[in-house]
Parts: structure tokens; C-alpha cells; sequence
């Protein structure tokens, strides 16, 4: 049986992200602190982007944690990242601060550039954006429809097609897309739209890293 360490973040005042309302003033502020000259600041940004994504998602999918052999896909302490949307302009802002990481390898049917930050205390970070702001692809129709901020939540796990399976049959969650498919740097994932306790929805990503041969 796993024993399930929760997390560290809480929330000290009501987050009012979610999938019906616009990006909140302190949310604004950090995107754009996280391209500040001042690495306190730009990790400062990270903590807030991380805890305006992180303790809202850990509420939505509690229950999930009952089943034993769900947990344990994820570890006793799993590896959360938040999924920020930004616009392309800021993406490049973003990435210049931090010394240009690395850009991930998204699949080329995808509609998307992203690269990774981390930060102290385990905040991690995965920043998004469009190849074509008038496209239809799913970062694209985020920053149409609510402009700058948490898009999803990433867990990684080391089996997302049994994950999904028990979601679907032992808590009736459907996945977003009917298999599993390729992601960013040969992982492969799957989504989950998950209604949040008081109101609006939290989109979940479950991806698991290419399995050695």
C-alpha cells in the first residue's frame, strides 16, 4: 500500500482560477515577473503561478488517491507541473530570462512550443504557447478564450493507459481522448477535464517518459 504525502502548498485565500473566469491581477503579475531581470523575483512569479495551479487540481482529484493501485502509478510523492499559456511574445520574454532552456520536442501534428522551468522546493513549471495564435489547436483556442494563465496540471505516472483505465472504471472519469497519445518528448498522455469543488473545471494531464527497451 502506498502512503500518499500531500503537498506543502495551501492556499491561504480562495484561487479564483478556473476554466470560466479570467486570468486574476496577482497571476498577471507573476507571468510577467517570470521574465524579470531578478531571480528572486522570477522564482517568487514561480511560486505563485505553481500554487494558483497546483492546490485547485490536488482538491479536484483527491478521491483518486483512494485506490491503492492508482497511487501507486505516481509514487508516494508524485511530480506535479503546472502548464502555463502565454502568449508568444511573452513566451520568448519568459525563455530569455531563464537562459533559454531547451525547447521540448512537441509532435508536429501538435500546435504548440514549450520549454521547462524548475525551481526550488520541487515547482516546476511547463511554459506554452502557440505556433499559430489564429489556429485551432488547443493552446491557441486557451489564449482565445481566456487569455494568459494555468492551462492544465501534469502528473507523471508510470502507466497512463492502467491510470486511465481505473479512472474510467472505478470513478467513471472519461479521458479526453479515447487512447493514450504521443506528447512532448516522447512521452505519452492523456487528459482529464475534472470539475473543481465549488466551481469551473481544472484540466488534468497524465503522461508517463518513453520506457526503455
Amino acid at each position: 500500500m502506498v502512503t500518499f504525502l500531500w503537498p506543502r502548498f495551501v492556499l491561504t485565500r480562495p484561487s479564483r482560477y478556473n476554466f470560466n473566469s479570467s486570468m486574476s491581477s496577482p497571476l498577471a503579475s507573476a507571468i510577467t515577473d517570470l521574465s524579470s531581470s531578478d531571480s528572486v523575483m522570477r522564482s517568487a512569479a514561480a511560486i505563485e503561478i505553481y500554487r494558483r495551479g497546483r492546490p485547485p487540481a490536488d482538491r479536484a482529484i483527491y478521491i483518486w488517491w483512494t485506490n491503492p493501485e492508482f497511487a501507486a502509478l505516481f509514487g508516494a510523492t508524485p511530480a506535479v507541473t503546472v502548464g502555463l499559456a502565454v502568449k508568444p511574445e511573452t513566451f520568448a520574454r519568459i525563455r530569455n530570462a531563464n537562459g533559454s532552456p531547451r525547447l521540448v520536442e512537441v509532435p508536429p501534428d501538435q500546435d504548440a512550443e514549450e520549454f521547462k522551468l524548475h525551481f526550488p522546493n520541487d515547482i516546476s513549471l511547463d511554459v506554452l504557447t502557440t505556433r499559430d495564435p489564429a489556429g485551432s489547436g488547443a493552446v491557441s483556442k486557451f489564449l482565445a478564450k481566456f487569455g494568459e494563465g494555468v492551462q492544465q496540471v501534469e502528473f507523471l505516472c508510470t502507466n497512463v493507459d492502467r491510470a486511465t483505465q481505473i479512472l474510467k472504471e472505478k470513478f467513471r472519469v472519461q479521458p479526453i481522448y479515447p487512447e493514450t497519445r504521443a506528447g512532448a518528448d516522447n512521452t505519452r498522455v492523456n487528459f482529464f477535464l475534472v470539475p473543481l469543488p465549488v466551481a469551473g473545471k481544472v484540466l488534468i494531464e497524465l503522461y508517463e517518459r518513453k520506457r526503455s527497451l
